[in-house]
């Protein structure tokens, strides 16, 4: 695994505990990783969650994601462990996944330097709301597209959504500035979602609740703010109630800058 240190899992001296651990550690290869983000337990290292960059996506399945997301927990009393992995579109999503596995969100939130960076506030408020969203968002799809355009889109169901519950996180890379932003759709069924994948025919309509009592004024302000800068979304319920402004890009798709 590629990203300035050599990684290591440190299972040398224990055993897979069931045989889907087994076959994950016998298929798994670090050479054409590169860690995002990473978290160990201390003192006694029984758990590791790391997300990364596969590299080896960019030439297998067109659209295929590859962003990997490894977690593994160690026995160290019965010197086992048990190895997973899951490939994503987006960062946010794999720490989800790594987060549902007991991971803490802010230990995996950051990603290292090097890659490309949130364009706006809106983007970061997204992407947390992602990572910190349990099993909230079903996802029914995803797309990466790593040469002309530069993006990546997930179709999810929320099942906190009380209209429009397809939701449609859509990322967008600017190479030349080296940001990313990342934007949520609201629609009322998947027809419609892909619909809207194909044609591209208008703006990504916003989710009903960014304009729901109480945040109407802050949240489409911050909407409106969405090419240029905007104030940081303030930490806590606050942060999680109002969505900001501003765009994001990330070099995940083999695009280290």
């Amino acid at each position: 695994m590629n990203d300035g240190f050599d990684f290591d899992f440190d299972l040398d001296e224990l055993a897979p505990a069931d045989a889907a651990s087994e076959e994950a550690v016998e298929r798994f290869w670090s050479g054409d990783l590169t860690a995002l983000s990473q978290h160990h337990t201390t003192p006694n290292g029984s758990h590791s969650f790391v997300v990364a960059h596969d590299q080896s996506a960019t030439w297998g399945v067109p659209g295929a994601p590859q962003v990997m997301a490894i977690a593994v927990a160690r026995d160290l009393t019965e010197f086992t462990y048990i190895l997973e992995t899951s490939h994503h579109a987006t960062v946010p999503f794999a720490q989800n996944w790594l987060v549902e596995r007991g991971c803490p969100p802010e230990k995996i939130a950051k990603v290292h330097g090097g890659f490309a960076k949130p364009a706006d506030d809106l983007t970061v408020w997204v992407e947390r709301q992602i990572r910190e969203s349990g099993a909230r968002y079903e996802v029914l799809d995803n797309h990466t597209s790593d040469s002309d355009p530069n993006e990546t889109w997930t179709l999810t169901r929320d099942s906190r959504a009380a209209e429009a519950p397809l939701r449609v996180f859509h990322e967008e890379w600017d190479q030349d500035a080296g940001t990313y932003t990342m934007r949520e759709g609201a629609f009322a069924d998947v027809d419609v979602a892909r619909s809207w994948l194909d044609d591209r025919n208008g703006p990504l309509p916003p989710p009903p609740e960014y304009f729901g009592e109480g945040d109407i004024r802050r949240s489409r302000a911050a909407l409106s703010r969405s090419a240029g800068a905007a104030a940081a979304p303030k930490p806590g319920l606050e942060a999680s109630r109002t969505p900001p402004a501003g765009p994001i890009r990330r070099p995940i798709q083999g695009r280290l800058l």
